[in-house]
């Protein structure tokens, strides 16, 4: 089991980027986008850790954060990216399942994003 990362996360929602930095350098982060009408959902498009940053449990504390602020806005998270998926799977009482006519419509709304594919 890869060891807990000492990152700071920090939301760009304007940029639908949610980022960790250590030392003040980005060393990971989700792409995602808002689901329409405002607030839907937040579907989670792609998680990235560049490989020298790898296997310290960067990815994973970027999706706990990720559905701990989406939680905090109350609005359920889609994650489409495989890595925020499985995360999700391994943590059903932190990542709530979201309905599959919620997937379905993110999937569709995803193709309004051409930036995230």
């Amino acid at each position: 089991m890869a060891e807990k990362a000492d990152v700071e996360i920090r939301d760009d929602r304007e940029r639908g980027e949610l980022v960790a930095y250590e030392g003040g350098e980005p060393v990971g982060s989700i792409a995602y986008f808002v689901m329409a009408p405002a607030p839907g959902a937040l579907v989670a498009v792609h998680t990235v850790v560049p490989p020298e940053h790898g296997g310290r449990g960067i990815a994973g504390a970027l999706v706990r954060e990720f559905y701990a602020f989406a939680g905090r806005d109350g609005v359920p998270v889609v994650p489409l990216c495989p890595y925020a998926a499985k995360w999700a799977q391994r943590h059903p009482g932190e990542a709530p399942e979201a309905s599959a006519e919620l997937v379905q419509e993110a999937k569709r709304q995803l193709g309004d994003h051409p930036e995230l594919l």
